[in-house]
């Protein structure tokens, strides 16, 4: 689709000499719109990596982190070998949802090339891990096939975009990701480097700008969208830099109310960084909804910190420029005023597991996937059953930002043969789990991620555990509390509006949070910082005690946390580290 240019009133960080700028941007500037020498550097046998200078960072604009096993690090490198270097591939999957055809492809992929393993992302899509470079070009070229690709899954442009899933309101549902989809083609950037270095086309002359909307620099940072349907939250929208407040009259979409600057990321002891939660700034009608993305994403291109990347998303550009600027400034290049913010309200941000039936008779069935790993283990073959169910399925599936999966879309003839399969391969009680573990996440982190200083995806399941017999002894096992573990202080599992959160420090260290939001509309707060799961377990224990005696009736843990004192409510999101 055709962008407009760029709004010649550049920022003041974008126009200044490229020496000035971040090593990010200037790298990004001579990459020759993102090609760099990726094509050559696949061709180097002598690293598991990619060589060349800054490939490895391209190669995120095109969905592949490279990593390396950390459980083997210490022994290779006292064997003076390279590190195993493997890659992440990251697949653009707007909304979620794919059909049975595209889950064969990615089940047989995952077989040959990923380690036997599919991992569900709290974005709404799937990662391989493990990936030699050597099956880099099949693995991409499969996900061809099925009409799939990883193109902006990573990098500073605009991410996978996300979208409600609600089986139940099926015509609000499909008209919701529809628009989802439809704003993921239409910002997804023009990268015919893409083509180039994993499809073999040949590069071809123009006078035409590669990239007309984002220029040779991108986007500052990384920018994330995400459509909601209240009122579940399960994208938990105020954490993303742009949302859409999905609102309908009569089971049909209006329009959207819109937030701006939500964001996640941090650094440990670094208070100039930290979480923010999304601001709502008004309304626009359905069929505004590309020109407002314009208008917001231009906002932050030409205002985004160039300078300094730890200060370079969204959130700081609002918060150092005023919402009521960046407001008027978004409005002004859309042409035309935001309405006032229609009501909404939100109940939850968890996922509604088992079966359900939507408005149009269709069947779904949301099936919990602990922290989102789709993988083979010993007495229990995720992997096969959903294949299995691939194999017959007439629907489609849906990835829930909650890293779980729907079977979606099962006419009413196929629910028999669909329920037999989930009982063949014991899929049919994995949602018979305790609600605190239903309502737990957990990132990647060791042994695949550069970034993590402690584990979560190998290490949360056994913490949950250990909680749950707390919990039970307070008879609180049928209390909803939401917990969220990452390896690092980043963010990716959306921790900073949990109730229970634990970001890693080091090896069995933790940062402990109490009273984000239930359904993800406060931020939390440090309790403990830097402690091991002694600790933990006592606090929770402490707090679990006292919020099952003086508790009022409805009353969530994370807001009782607040409510007893145990950490103060965070109203701004430079507030978090004070």
């Amino acid at each position: 689709m055709t962008k407009s240019l760029p709004h010649p009133d550049r920022s003041r960080d974008i126009s200044q000499p490229l020496d000035r700028l971040s090593p990010d941007e200037r790298m990004k500037v001579r990459s020759d719109y993102l090609r760099g020498t990726i094509k050559e550097g696949l061709l180097d046998a002598i690293t598991g990596a990619v060589s060349g200078e800054d490939n490895a960072k391209l190669m995120k604009f095109h969905g592949i982190y490279v990593q390396d096993d950390r459980d083997l690090r210490d022994e290779r490198r006292r064997q003076k070998l390279e590190p195993a270097y493997s890659f992440l591939i990251r697949l653009r999957l707007p909304g979620g949802v794919c059909t049975p055809a595209q889950w064969r492809k990615l089940d047989e992929l995952a077989r040959a090339y990923g380690n036997g393993s599919l991992r569900v992302t709290t974005r709404q899509t799937f990662q391989f891990h493990w990936v030699l470079k050597n099956d880099l070009k099949d693995t991409i070229r499969g996900l061809h096939e099925v009409l799939i690709d990883t193109i902006a899954a990573c990098g500073d442009v605009v991410r996978g975009v996300m979208a409600s899933v609600n089986p139940g309101l099926s015509s609000l549902h499909a008209e919701v990701y529809d628009a989802a989809k439809r704003l993921s083609e239409h910002a997804m950037p023009n990268m015919r480097a893409y083509h180039e270095i994993w499809y073999g086309e040949e590069r071809v002359a123009t006078s035409e700008p590669e990239e007309p909307f984002l220029g040779k620099q991108y986007l500052p940072r990384k920018f994330k969208i995400g459509f909601v349907i209240p009122p579940i939250n399960d994208i938990d929208v105020y954490t993303q830099d742009l949302g859409f407040i999905a609102i309908a009259e009569n089971g049909r979409l209006q329009g959207f109310n819109i937030t701006i600057g939500g964001g996640m990321g941090r650094t440990d002891q670094a208070p100039e960084t930290y979480p923010r939660l999304g601001d709502v700034i008004g309304f626009i009608p359905k069929d505004r909804l590309l020109a407002a993305t314009d208008a917001v994403i231009g906002v932050q291109r030409d205002h985004g910190d160039r300078v300094t990347r730890a200060h370079a998303r969204f959130k700081y550009t609002i918060d150092d420029l005023g919402l009521d600027w960046v407001k008027a400034e978004i409005e002004r290049r859309m042409g035309f005023a935001l309405a006032p913010a229609r009501p909404f309200a939100f109940t939850t941000n968890g996922d509604a597991y088992g079966w359900a039936k939507g408005e149009d008779g269709r069947h779904h069935f949301t099936l919990f996937v602990e922290n989102g790993r789709i993988v083979n283990r010993e007495n229990f073959a995720l992997l096969d059953g959903l294949r299995a169910i691939a194999e017959v399925h007439q629907g489609t599936f849906r990835l829930t930002p909650n890293q779980n999966v729907v079977i979606a879309d099962i006419p009413e003839k196929e629910k028999s043969k669909i329920a037999a399969l989930l009982k063949a391969y014991g899929l049919d009680h994995r949602n018979d789990q305790s609600l605190l573990r239903l309502n737990s996440m957990a990132c990647v982190a060791l042994p695949t991620c550069g970034l993590a200083m402690a584990e979560s995806e190998r290490y949360l399941p056994a913490l949950v555990t250990r909680i749950e017999k707390i919990l039970a002894a307070n008879g609180l096992e049928q209390e909803p509390i939401t917990i969220r573990m990452t390896g690092c202080p980043n963010g990716c599992a959306r921790p900073y509006v949990a109730e229970i959160a634990l970001t890693g420090r080091a090896p069995g260290k933790y940062n402990l949070y109490f009273g984000g939001g239930f359904f993800g509309q406060r931020l939390n707060k440090m309790y403990l910082e830097n402690v091991g799961e002694e600790a933990i377990l006592a606090a929770i224990s402490e707090i679990a005690a006292h919020y099952a005696r003086d508790r009022t009736p409805g009353e969530h843990f994370g807001d009782f946390t607040i409510r007893a004192g145990y950490v103060k409510e965070v109203r701004a999101g430079r507030e978090f580290n004070d």
